[in-house]
């Protein structure tokens, strides 16, 4: 040991002079040698003695020793004084000097005495493939479950070789091959290949319960090594999820002063099973000694902790394997690697000078917020200090002098995203590890008015029934803003709408505070469906701000409408017109049909029709919905004459309205002396002359009618005697002697066919009887009597008249009456 050099003699200063001088000289001379491992002893690693130029005698006589610059001595060179070469000394294993390290260097001194001179030197040991790959497990069993997924992987411990590079493990293969499993390897890194089983397609277990291969590792040598482990596998028929770790590997740090107890880590597998088959316990995994001595696992909770406290200078990292093992014995391996660090004692430290909060939500980029200083007790690399920000805020570190900083805003502030700010400095050193300490600055954000405010909704619609109450509350308008204090209080008001010359409505107001929104008068739906109005939201602050929306407020319409009858319409109290029904009217043929309409809207003016009162109630009958009045049976000689008819109209309101019609139907039960319908006394005095008329015209033609049934009777007397091919009447005699025929034969007919059109002037009716049926009639009679101003337009309409022994169907009989 070398003593101080106010403490040390001119002699000692000398040889230190020397020492310094020979180190010098050595930088400039070191040598660099490279040998295989297990070379023999006494092999030759490089001559020295020229590589130096020393001379031979120099190195017998200057007294050449051999020195070892590590804490251990090794032995493993010599040099021989004779010729001054360098030779192996003792046997040289690589793996056993440097493990698995990519460089081993074995680094000694040649020192010269007399004078004093060192000269480094440096031999590198280069590997060989003198190592096969070893499996840790012999053998490996896997329970797989039968029909398990192709793709399924199963994780085995991967083979070690103490060599590297090449010579390291280059592939996996299974022998002998099968159709079931392949091998999938990756290398993550020095302490990370993954190694496992690829199920190819499911297991059967009832055809092959248990199978066996061999696993087989190769390395890239020359020649190659291998090593083999066997495998065997079980398929199993439950329990068909294997434990899963959320991590292929765990890395985890723990500093070497860390007491005894202290947890490293958690690792965490999960089960798909239910029961003892997703109950899963942890367990360490053909660990070493030195690992168990080291660590302990908690089967139940995957926490891995220290027994004893760790050396960072023995041991830097420790790699092993957890087995995690569910109850129905499948397993998952994960990898953990636990790295020891070395202690830095002293955090830095953060004194605040001064701290600005609140600041407004406008200040400038650039504003200080606060001043500090970092400190650190610490002196060299663990003494530096750097200062951070944990975050991305608007805020940023500028330093000011020395170990100063100021926290200053980089970006414009809305008090609106966010009102305050955690700030988080961090302070941190330059040792390892690294310590740092946080101070946080907790900063408020004051308000200005910058926001207006907002609706929840872009637009609002509103119902109201129609005659409702004065100031009725029909809904309200929500507005926010997202400023504070007045910023931030709202008051609603109307403003006019667009175009602005229209008046703004009256009917509605809304609440300054609540924006309530009430209509003040009744509304008609008949008048008024809709109306829009605006709505102005406006803050306290200063200046203001505001915003609108439009609320649209639908009427609803309300059943206040009776039904109004448009047919049969008796509002200028004129009795009500008679329809005419001829006597062989069917069951199910039309009458009339009462039309009605009603002002309301939706289900309010659906309509419905019911028969309220008739003379004869089971003579007619009335469509619910369509209003039509048909006959439920064909009329009688016993019905009355003249039938009167209440329809009821009823709407589908809440509660129903209803209006009555009343119809007058005529029945007509003779061919000719149909009772017509009667007018009022006004027209029966203007149409007096025209009514004589038309009873003179009907007693001609009933004369006439008798006059061609004897004529018929006589036809029918010559038919008994001698053939004829049939008559053409035109006219009516052919009424007569159809009807004088019917006499004869004692009978009368049933329906006639005929069209009638009488008119007088004083208005058309138009009435028509569709497909009444006639039953058995000898021949078909038609026939046409115009009577009326408009007699003399209409030609005579010929009746053919058949064999009565010929049987035709029924005809079509359409009776027209323009009123008398």
């Amino acid at each position: 040991e070398l003593q101080t050099p106010w403490r040390c003699g001119r002699r000692q200063r000398a040889l230190l002079c020397c020492v310094l001088v020979a180190v010098w000289e050595a930088a400039w001379g070191q040598l660099r040698y490279s040998v295989p491992e297990e070379l023999p002893k006494g092999s030759f690693v490089g001559d020295v003695a020229e590589d130096l130029a020393l001379e031979m005698a120099a190195l017998h006589d200057r007294g050449t020793r051999i020195l070892d610059k590590g804490r251990t001595q090794y032995f493993h060179f010599r040099l021989e004084r004779g010729n001054g070469r360098l030779v192996v000394a003792e046997r040289l294993d690589r793996e056993e000097i440097c493990g698995r390290s990519r460089t081993c260097t074995l680094a000694f001194e040649l020192l010269l005495a007399d004078p004093l001179q060192f000269f480094p030197i440096e031999v590198s040991v280069e590997d060989i493939n003198d190592h096969s790959p070893v499996f840790p497990e012999e053998p490996v069993t896997f329970e797989i479950p039968e029909r398990g997924d192709p793709g399924s992987r199963f994780p085995v411990e991967a083979a070690q070789d103490l060599d590297i590079g090449s010579n390291d493990i280059q592939a996996y293969s299974i022998v002998p091959e099968n159709e079931y499993f392949s091998i999938s390897y990756q290398t993550h890194g020095e302490s990370n290949n993954v190694l496992e089983l690829v199920l190819q397609q499911p297991l059967d277990r009832e055809e092959q319960p248990e199978m066996d291969f061999t696993l087989v590792a190769t390395d890239g040598g020359s020649p190659p090594r291998s090593g083999s482990t066997q495998i065997h596998i079980i398929v199993l028929d439950v329990n068909d999820n294997a434990p899963t770790f959320t991590q292929k590997l765990y890395n985890a740090k723990i500093f070497e002063n860390a007491p005894e107890g202290s947890v490293v880590l958690r690792v965490v597998a999960t089960d798909a099973d239910e029961g003892i088959n997703g109950d899963i316990s942890y367990q360490f995994s053909q660990a070493a000694v030195q690992i168990l001595s080291a660590f302990i696992i908690d089967p139940s909770s995957g926490e891995i902790r220290i027994t004893k406290p760790l050396d960072y200078e023995v041991a830097q990292k420790h790699e092993f394997s957890v087995r995690a093992v569910d109850g129905g014995r499948l397993s998952a391996l994960s990898k953990v690697l636990v790295e020891v660090v070395d202690v830095n004692d002293n955090a830095p430290e953060i004194v605040v000078s001064s701290f600005n909060s609140p600041i407004p939500e406008n200040a400038a980029p650039g504003t200080v917020v606060a001043l500090f200083d970092v400190r650190d007790q610490d002196s060299g690399v663990n003494g530096e200090i750097s200062c951070a920000l944990e975050e991305q805020l608007p805020f940023s570190l500028r330093p000011a002098f020395k170990n100063y900083y100021e926290l200053v805003t980089v970006s414009a502030l809305d008090r609106e995203k966010t009102a305050r700010y955690s700030v988080i400095v961090t302070a941190a050193d330059a040792g390892s590890p690294r310590l740092s300490s946080s101070h946080t600055f907790t900063v408020d954000i004051s308000d200005v008015n910058d926001n207006a405010p907002v609706f929840n909704q872009t637009s609002y619609t509103m119902y109201v029934h129609e005659n409702n109450v004065p100031a009725l509350l029909v809904g309200a308008v929500k507005a926010t803003d997202a400023d504070a204090g007045a910023n931030g209080k709202v008051s609603y008001s109307l403003v006019p709408a667009h175009p602005p010359e229209r008046e703004p409505c009256s009917c509605v107001s809304v609440n300054s505070e609540s924006g309530a929104v009430f209509v003040l008068r009744p509304l008609d739906y008949e008048q008024l469906r809709q109306l829009e109005v605006v709505v102005s939201a406006a803050d306290a602050g200063s200046p203001p701000l505001s915003s609108t929306v439009g609320v649209r407020l639908l009427v609803v319409d309300e059943n206040d409408n009776a039904p109004l009858v448009l047919h049969p319409s008796a509002q200028d109290g004129s009795p009500p017109w008679s329809e005419p029904v001829p006597a062989w009217a069917e069951a199910g043929d039309l009458v009339s049909k009462v039309v009605a309409v009603d002002a309301d809207s939706g289900q309010n003016s659906w309509l419905s029709y019911r028969l309220l009162r008739a003379t004869e109630p089971g003579l007619f009958a009335v469509g619910a919905q369509s209003g039509e009045v048909r006959l439920r049976r064909p009329p009688t000689e016993r019905d009355a004459a003249k039938q009167k008819l209440v329809v009821l109209v009823r709407d589908n309101g809440r509660p129903p309205l209803s209006a009555t019609a009343a119809l007058s139907v005529l029945l007509l039960h003779g061919s000719w002396d149909a009772q017509l319908p009667q007018q009022s006394p006004a027209a029966h005095e203007e149409d007096g002359a025209l009514t004589a008329s038309l009873i003179a015209a009907l007693v001609l033609v009933s004369l006439l009618f008798l006059v061609s049934a004897a004529a018929f009777a006589a036809c029918k007397a010559c038919k008994s005697k001698e053939p004829s091919s049939g008559h053409v009447l035109y006219g009516p005699s052919g009424v007569q002697s159809y009807v004088a025929d019917g006499a004869a034969a004692g009978t009368l007919p049933h329906a006639y066919c005929y069209e009638l059109s009488l008119t007088t002037g004083s208005g058309n009716s138009e009435f028509k009887f569709l497909k009444p049926v006639l039953p058995s009639l000898p021949a078909q009679h038609c026939s046409t009597a115009v009577a009326g101003d408009d007699a003399e337009h209409f030609p005579a309409v010929p009746v053919a008249a058949g064999d009565a022994d010929v049987e035709s169907p029924g005809m079509q009989s359409v009776g027209h009456f323009n009123g008398f």
